[in-house]
């Protein structure tokens, strides 16, 4: 008995850091996979609690997102495949918890957003450290408690570079001042610390740029197996060009058909190969085939399939990423990469592989120059650089966590931002936490900014999966229930 007490004591005091992000397996993108790897390798040394909270949702919409129509009946069976999907990829026990907050899927933003106030997902008692991946996103219709008064540290790790994807739709230049604007609002009300992937992204008062990602520990063992090839005098490589991500012309592919179209004399010869699924698919297919070179278009598939071992040379010239997941998996994989001197790419400089260009005569001769040599072999050191050991340490570093002793877990939490006495004078960060509170608590508001209709609370169907209490309308929804 008092041995369970001491350890419960033990539990108490260690740091509890619960990540919070917008998406999930089987879904592969960078906000599913990357805060999943983070919580793994967080929790590994046993010194902290981590607490992993991931979107739930309903059947309807995990069928509009997830691929080859993967579905779950429950939440369980979701964090079955979840950790699953990730023991397959370390190779040490898995100590973090994961929890689910509800989700909707909007289909005009292709993405997750947050349904109610999922900061509940973490009792009061619990709350000590957030980290927010996507912090603008997450927080763009919150309406609930404070995340600074919920949590003794809120932490934002800003994955996506929002304006740039704007910028390219219609009245992009409006649209991208605007959301500037509300991006730092609620960033700054609801965060005290601000970490940059890169400087692709938007910049964000006191913020710090440093890449807190790693890859996928299976890519380096590829890597690996290459270098002993290599070392063998073998023929590592025996395939020449290719490109993978999400099929939409913004992820890339327009400026590589743009590229391989205008300089097809230069590359005469060229064969690329191009794998990703996504709504542009059939266009890109379309342009792919009125070019003189030869462009092979495939459906998507996992980067570590061994389809992609033999391949020599990666090329990626979009700019639209904020540190590209496929280009360090590529780099961890021995190969050369060719891809735009631009922001998001000054991690990747580092490596003797990352080919940059300028321009379109820069483009050719690198990857010309590519794919006629070897690739260099990296050392250990550079290995470590990619590796999610060494992205763990940066985060740490960078976001202080070693200087933050654990709250006592006793103080205590305001219930409900709304109703806790606020002083409008109090200082600038109050007042414009609770306008963004009224602003977020009525639904024609709410969706005159982008909200999904209904968002405000979870719906029957999400409370029965999640086991929540069904919160019943009022006309007031500003109101303590």
């Amino acid at each position: 008995m008092m041995m369970k007490q001491q350890q419960q004591q033990q539990q108490q005091q260690k740091q509890h850091i619960a990540i919070f992000t917008t998406a999930s397996l089987p879904w592969l993108t960078g906000t599913a996979v990357n805060p999943l790897f983070r919580a793994a390798y967080l929790a590994k040394d046993g010194q902290r609690r981590v607490t992993l909270v991931i979107p739930w949702l309903t059947l309807n919409h995990q069928l509009l997102v997830y691929p080859n129509n993967i579905t779950f009946a429950s939440p369980s069976h979701q964090e079955a495949y979840v950790r699953r999907w990730l023991e397959d990829r370390v190779s040490f026990p898995l100590s973090f918890e994961i929890r689910f907050y509800p989700g909707k899927f909007a289909t005009d933003k292709r993405s997750i957003l947050p349904v109610g106030d999922i900061s509940d997902t973490i009792p009061d008692e619990e709350a000590d450290i957030a980290v927010l991946e996507e912090p603008e996103h997450l927080t763009w219709f919150h309406h609930g408690k404070k995340w600074k008064t919920k949590f003794n540290y809120v932490i934002g790790v800003v994955h996506t570079n929002y304006l740039e994807y704007v910028k390219r739709e219609k009245q992009g230049r409006l649209k991208a001042f605007l959301l500037k604007y509300l991006n730092s609002w609620v960033v700054g009300i609801y965060c005290h610390k601000v970490i940059r992937l890169s400087d692709a992204t938007q910049e964000y008062p006191k913020s710090i740029v440093c890449n807190v990602h790693g890859v996928n520990p299976k890519f380096l063992e590829i890597g690996l197996k290459k270098l002993e090839q290599q070392k063998l005098q073998e023929q590592p490589f025996t395939k020449g060009a290719y490109y993978i991500g999400k099929m939409v012309w913004s992820k890339g592919y327009k400026e590589l058909l743009k590229l391989l179209k205008k300089h097809q004399k230069e590359l005469a010869g060229l064969e690329v190969d191009l794998y990703g699924s996504g709504e542009d698919s059939e266009e890109i297919k379309q342009a792919a085939r009125k070019l003189d070179l030869t462009v092979n278009v495939y459906p998507g598939r996992d980067h570590a399939d061994p389809l992609f071992h033999n391949y020599k040379v990666f090329l990626n010239p979009s700019t639209t990423d904020v540190v590209c997941t496929t280009t360090a998996e590529t780099l961890a994989m021995g190969k050369i990469v060719v891809c735009a001197d631009h922001t998001s790419n000054e991690f990747f400089k580092q490596f003797p592989n990352c080919r940059v260009y300028d321009d379109g005569k820069g483009f050719v001769r690198a990857t010309l120059k590519a794919l006629g040599e070897q690739p260099s072999q990296l050392t250990e050191q550079q290995r470590h650089e990619l590796s999610w050991e060494a992205a763990t340490q940066r985060f740490i570093r960078v976001s202080d966590l070693n200087r933050l002793a654990r709250a006592d877990s006793n103080l205590s939490k305001k219930s409900l931002f709304a109703s806790s006495s606020i002083s409008v004078g109090k200082n600038l960060e109050d007042m414009s936490a609770y306008i963004h509170f009224l602003a977020s608590g009525f639904e024609t508001s709410r969706t005159a900014f982008g909200a999904i209709p209904g968002s405000l609370q979870p719906d029957e169907e999400l409370c029965k999966d999640l086991g929540l209490t069904l919160k019943t309308p009022s006309r007031n929804s500003l109101k303590e229930d």
